[in-house]
């Protein structure tokens, strides 16, 4: 019988060789002749991470739960490897005393789920407290986690000044770049890490070009993205099909440069949009997707089901965003743009009350209502929600719509009511805003046209305390004033200029000049539009074209931010 010592020795010499199926046997020996092993275990689950054997390695855990008692980080490990990254997060959390390697592994655990403050929190401390060789890779995932953050948890970060040590440290700071709308700066910062790239396979002479594409892909497409942003959809297009042209390895490269073709192709190419969005959704393209970038791609799917009249697959699809991804917001507005697309508005109203119903703060679920109440004839129902948004009532355009739809349905006072309480809110709220002064000037001149000067002279004095030598309020406030109050117009005329200072400075020649030259263009015009008479002296009227009616904005496809970050791993 071979000794303990022995077996422990040909089991190092394999390590050595990295031959790890002999290791796996030797290892078993030992443990087949010294029940309790601990040691041997270890090395065989070690052997068997190696060779990718991660269920095997569960497998054998949960069999011998005493001699794992202490392979915490093996086992999250290989849970990590399995996508099952929440067991691998509760594995993780049990160690007490993590080392090194276990915080490494669990700021990527942290990463994957998108648990990015407490990420970047880790990273932080890791290359506070660690000097080794990897330090590089820590500054790339650290500047990953930067972007992340920027890009989709919307929080401002700035570059804590890492250096361009590498290609994927240049791409990182271009995410970040991405998310802080820079894109000029990170389309700079794409191509410079594409040079850098392509320059560290010089000296690997083994390399071939397919190694060169496959590792510039995710590069070249986010740098596509960046184009399409710019509003340069054409160069975009051409560089997301020559990434595909190459067929990455890596399918999330395919899913985000599919996607966003699709994106660019909108209504029309549905047959290509149709393969494309296949190739974005099919297999475990999941895993390689953070949550954001899956639930754009699955709205994108539902959105081209619609505009190819496939209400079956779009209800499956409202259903999926609901379930998986907890987007009522974004399966209510394709669910709606198909019942406006199948002509069942009523259906769509119903839809969208029910959900402000759950949800009242969505202000783009109620501009929607509100202009399917107005597509229905429903003004009074549409200016009740626009009412309803406290975020937006106030505001100057939306006062404006409200105040025209009331007017059209012959309800000054409402419309009135409106200006005053907009007006009232910025004195309480913003009293120094421009928005306030636009207010009431705007209701002013309401006031004036609908036979209450009273009002408006009060709401132009107020103006005229701010703006006292403003010529234009004064002439307001006089004609006010003498539609109720005759001495007060009087005072006001006196405060008017003289008709020598409102002339003052105008050159009359060169006005009588510029008058001259454009009569004859005035007259031509009206020449040109009198009727002209037919051979049997009957005139003939230019009858005016009937115009199309315009089709109702569609729903945009949302185009895809490629990664978050490249990371060591």
């Amino acid at each position: 019988m071979t000794s303990l010592t022995q077996l422990y020795s040909d089991l190092n010499k394999l390590k050595q060789s990295q031959d790890y199926e002999r290791g796996i046997k030797v290892a078993n020996k030992i443990i087949h002749e010294n029940n309790g092993e601990t040691l041997a275990f270890h090395c065989k689950m070690v052997c068997l991470i190696n060779l990718g054997r991660f269920d095997e390695v569960m497998i054998a855990m949960k069999k011998y739960p005493s001699l794992s008692n202490d392979l915490k980080f093996e086992k999250a490990y290989c849970e990590y490897r399995l996508n099952r990254t929440n067991e691998a997060l509760r594995t993780l959390r049990e160690v007490t005393n993590p080392c090194l390697r276990t915080q490494e592994l669990l700021a990527q655990v942290l990463y994957r789920l998108e648990q990015y403050e407490e990420c970047l929190t880790l990273y932080k401390q890791l290359i506070k407290n660690s000097e080794d060789e990897f330090d590089e890779e820590r500054q790339t995932n650290l500047a990953a986690v930067l972007s992340s953050l920027q890009m989709w948890n919307k929080k401002q970060v700035e570059d804590p000044g890492l250096k361009d040590l590498s290609y994927e440290l240049c791409y990182n700071k271009a995410c970040l770049m991405i998310g802080q709308n820079k894109f000029k700066d990170a389309e700079e910062k794409l191509e410079k890490a594409e040079v850098v790239c392509r320059r560290s396979f010089e000296d690997d002479p083994e390399s071939t070009e397919e190694d060169i594409n496959e590792e510039v892909a995710v590069l070249r497409t986010q740098l596509a993205y960046v184009l399409q942003k710019q509003g340069r959809p054409e160069e975009a297009l051409q560089i997301y099909n020559q990434v595909l042209k190459t067929k990455p390895s890596d399918i999330g490269v395919t899913a985000v440069a599919s996607n966003n073709i699709v994106t660019l192709n909108k209504e029309q190419n549905v047959f290509d949009s149709k393969k494309k969005i296949k190739a974005a959704t099919s297999g475990s393209v999941h895993q390689k997707l953070m949550s954001m970038q899956q639930r754009k791609i699955k709205m994108n799917q539902g959105l081209l089901y619609m505009y190819t009249n496939q209400s079956d697959q779009v209800r499956n699809v409202v259903k999926e965003l609901q379930d998986k991804f907890s987007d009522a917001s974004s399966a209510v507005l394709i669910e709606v743009a198909q019942h406006v697309r199948d002509k069942h508005v009523p259906k769509a109203i119903e839809v969208l009350k029910n959900y402000i119903a759950k949800d009242s703060d969505d202000e783009r679920i109620k501009l929607i209502l509100s202009q399917l109440y107005l597509s229905q004839g429903s003004v009074f129902q549409a200016c009740d929600v626009l009412k309803s948004i406290e975020t937006l009532r106030n505001k100057p355009a939306v006062v404006g719509v409200l105040v025209s739809l009331y007017v059209s349905q012959e309800d000054v006072q409402s419309a009135s009511k409106t200006l005053n309480d907009a007006v009232s809110w910025h004195k309480q709220n913003m009293p120094n805003s421009p928005e306030l002064m636009v207010l009431m000037k705007a209701n002013a001149k309401f006031q004036m046209k609908h036979g209450d000067p009273q009002q408006a002279a009060s709401l132009l004095e107020e103006i005229s305390k701010k703006n006292p030598k403003d010529s234009h309020i004064l002439a307001q406030l006089f004609s006010a004033y003498s539609l109720f109050d005759s001495k007060k117009a009087e005072q006001i005329s006196h405060q008017l200029p003289s008709v020598d200072e409102i002339i003052s400075g105008v050159d009359v020649d060169e006005l009588e000049k510029s008058f001259s030259s454009m009569a004859p263009k005035y007259l031509k015009r009206i020449q040109k539009t009198e009727p002209s008479p037919s051979s049997d002296g009957v005139l003939l009227i230019k009858t005016k074209k009937k115009k199309k009616k315009k089709k109702g904005k569609s729903l945009l496809y949302c185009s895809l931010f490629l990664f978050n970050g490249l990371r060591k791993c």
